[in-house]
């Protein structure tokens, strides 16, 4: 890859898509384990364990919250927010929560490639928060994390039903 001044937010930026789209290290994305996931089944309780909705809606919530930042409106999110996943009593309801998803995202990842290099370092809000390549990449984590909570539970359904 050529090494321009923005090269560090391309790959962010790739690695973001990657984790929703498919092409990550993995082998694993979101697009490919919803796959079949019908409105039932992401609605459905196992255990203890949150929906798969409600990890889609969760994994999102920080997506959306960065997404307005970087539209240039002011941090304001709340992680006790962040499992409030909106009601979804159809298949529609569910579509339209993927569809926000995958909308989001991919404006997403071209605001972090167009963002300026030197802003990868400056604190995203509080200095609590740390600078936005941390939050940049803790999103990716974040994301591949509640990937595999969603793939251990439709494996389950998939065994179970």
């Amino acid at each position: 890859m050529n090494h321009t001044s923005t090269s560090q937010q391309i790959i962010i930026a790739e690695h973001i898509k990657q984790v929703y789209f498919g092409g990550n290290w993995t082998a694993v994305n979101l697009t490919d384990t919803l796959n079949g996931v019908s409105w039932e089944m992401a609605t459905k309780t196992v255990a203890s364990f949150h929906t798969i909705a409600e990890l889609v809606f969760h994994m999102n919530y920080f997506v959306t919250v960065m997404l307005r930042v970087l539209q240039g409106k002011p941090l304001k999110g709340n992680d006790a927010e962040s499992f409030d996943c909106p009601a979804i009593n159809s298949k529609e309801d569910w579509e339209t929560l993927q569809k926000k998803v995958f909308v989001e995202v991919e404006e997403f990842a071209s605001l972090v490639v167009a963002l300026p290099t030197q802003q990868l370092w400056e604190l995203v809000g509080d200095k609590k928060y740390g600078s936005y390549y941390r939050n940049l990449h803790g999103i990716v984590e974040h994301c591949h994390y509640h990937l595999g909570q969603i793939v251990l539970i439709k494996k389950y359904f998939l065994q179970h039903h």
